[in-house]
């Protein structure tokens, strides 16, 4: 039976450096007969393999089709020992935990002192690196050590341990709490989007009120601070305070330049903190500053010091792509847009096991969108029908809609029009199912109705009613979501004026950079 490439041990197997593999045989080699086990022989088919196929795996008689299960675990357990003892992925989190554990044997072979030592070294390691809830481990540790052994420590000494772990205990507390708040906001933007309403706004707002946690701002550290931005940030977004976005995530940028020793320690959230710094500004439509901020990120990327390891490249891949596809949307490049679209399809293919489906499924919609505003209307429709089909995609329920909107429009262009109210059928029941009709998609959808029935000396009137009646929506906190997505404006001006839709939207950036 041929198994998904996704096999949890294949995959990690792919991802394995040379030295990683080399280090890997070194360390089973060390112990006498690993050299003909079955897990290292499983480990040199699979490397060489293309793809996963159990039925390969079998016919090669390293192991039997009852054992493999066992064998592959026993394995994947083995590369994770050894990627454990190699020095690129060891950070301080994992030396404070390699001290703690030192720490452990010590004080089990009765060294308290030798012990004690060691977990002060740790904590005051972890202390550096505002790694409280490793800090905490340790006072726990020191407290079970003084409370049990008469270690003739200092005579203030178990009134400093309580008052330490209690201090990190109540900011651990904090941060988790800020943590909970964070995940449960950034579930709902990812499920629904945008709030739609003042009633939708009032449940986030209330929700967000009742579940912050008291705190004082001066006492907070780097961690807990991370946390209240984040938390804010996503707030701003669900009810789409673009401002409160620019702010939080400007702050949650300055927190590393505070403290930029900890890039390395947490550059992931390096990374996503400077992404929702240039999606704030993408939104509030702040060139330079986008412009700076990409330019500032890109060189701290490739300076020698930030860290690099699989996970960060997808990410930069990921984030890098993103910025420049907006900037080129920003400055009406839609050109520029499109020569960058090759080396992000082979990125996608290359990465893919280490970027979410929903991420990929944003990429389509923004290639989709360059094509459709050069006019490259079949090539549109062609992405957008990878976001369509995909019955796997339960969240960002937003861009499936958008997705089909758009995909009309895309066929109405495209001279597709032939099954044009079959699709307005089929659009309008799904907006109505995810509960996203709004007054934007309500006018869109009654004027693509009407559209067939227009004379064609009618139609410039036609646009210019629609465009006026959308207008009316393009500063409504709940209706203007609908403009993030697709430009109709433009496309309604581009069909008053006869020109192509790029040539209205890079018009009116120059416009606007004129009057800065």
């Amino acid at each position: 039976m041929i198994k998904d490439q996704k096999d949890s041990l294949f995959l990690l197997i792919k991802t394995l450096t040379k030295s990683e593999k080399r280090q890997f045989k070194l360390y089973v080699g060390r112990i006498e007969g690993n050299q003909d086990a079955k897990f290292l022989n499983l480990f040199n088919f699979l490397d060489k393999a293309v793809r996963y196929n159990e039925k390969d795996i079998l016919s090669t008689g390293i192991v039997k089709k009852q054992q493999l299960a066992n064998v592959k675990a026993h394995l994947y357990k083995q590369i994770l020992i050894s990627l454990k003892l190699n020095p690129l992925h060891q950070n301080i989190r994992s030396q404070v935990r390699e001290q703690t554990e030192f720490a452990t044997i010590l004080y089990h072979k009765g060294l308290y002192k030798q012990s004690l030592k060691l977990l002060d070294k740790a904590k005051e390691l972890a202390l550096n690196h505002e790694e409280k809830s490793l800090v905490y481990e340790v006072v726990e540790l020191e407290k079970l050590i003084e409370s049990q052994y008469i270690t003739r420590s200092i005579e203030s000494r178990a009134d400093d341990l309580i008052a330490q772990s209690n201090a990190v205990s109540d900011l651990n507390v904090i941060a988790g709490k800020l943590s909970n708040l964070s995940l449960k906001l950034y579930s709902i933007i990812l499920k629904s989007g945008y709030v739609k309403n003042d009633e939708e706004k009032t449940q986030v707002l209330t929700y967000f009120e009742n579940n912050l946690p008291d705190f004082d701002i001066k006492s907070l550290g780097f961690r807990e601070k991370l946390w209240l931005y984040n938390s804010n940030l996503w707030l701003s977004f669900l009810i789409q305070d673009f401002a409160a976005c620019y702010k939080y995530s400007k702050k949650w940028v300055e927190l590393f330049q505070d403290f930029p020793k900890m890039i390395t320690l947490n550059p992931v959230w390096y990374l996503k903190g400077n992404q929702y710094l240039l999606e704030s500004l993408f939104y509030i439509q702040d060139h330079k500053r986008f412009e700076a901020v990409l330019e500032e990120l890109e060189a701290n990327i490739l300076s020698k010091s930030f860290p690099k390891d699989d996970n960060i490249e997808g990410l930069v891949f990921l984030y890098l792509n993103t910025d420049k596809l907006n900037l080129c949307f920003m400055k009406g490049l839609f050109e520029e847009g499109l020569a960058l679209v090759d080396g992000i399809l082979k990125g996608i293919k290359r990465y893919r096991n280490r970027i979410d489906e929903h991420h990929v499924m944003v990429f389509y919609y923004k290639i989709a969108s360059l094509h459709f505003c050069v006019g490259n209307n079949k090539e549109c429709i062609r992405f957008l029908n990878f976001i369509i089909s995909n019955k796997s995609l339960s969240m960002r329920e937003d861009l499936m809609c958008f997705s089909r909107i758009l995909s009309l429009f895309a066929h109405y262009d495209a001279g597709m029009d032939y099954h044009l109210e079959t699709q307005l059928k089929s659009t309008y029941k799904f907006l109505i199912k995810m509960n996203e009709l709004n007054e934007v998609q309500t006018e869109i959808i009654n004027f693509l109705k009407q559209l067939p029935d227009i004379y064609p000396h009618d139609l410039k009137s036609a646009f210019q009613t629609t465009l006026e009646k959308l207008k009316n929506y393009e500063d409504d906190p709940f209706e203007r979501r609908a403009f993030l997505y697709l430009d109709i404006i433009s496309w309604l001006e581009s069909k008053i004026h006869n020109k192509p839709v790029n040539q209205i939207i890079r018009n009116k950036f120059l416009n606007r950079t004129a009057q800065d």
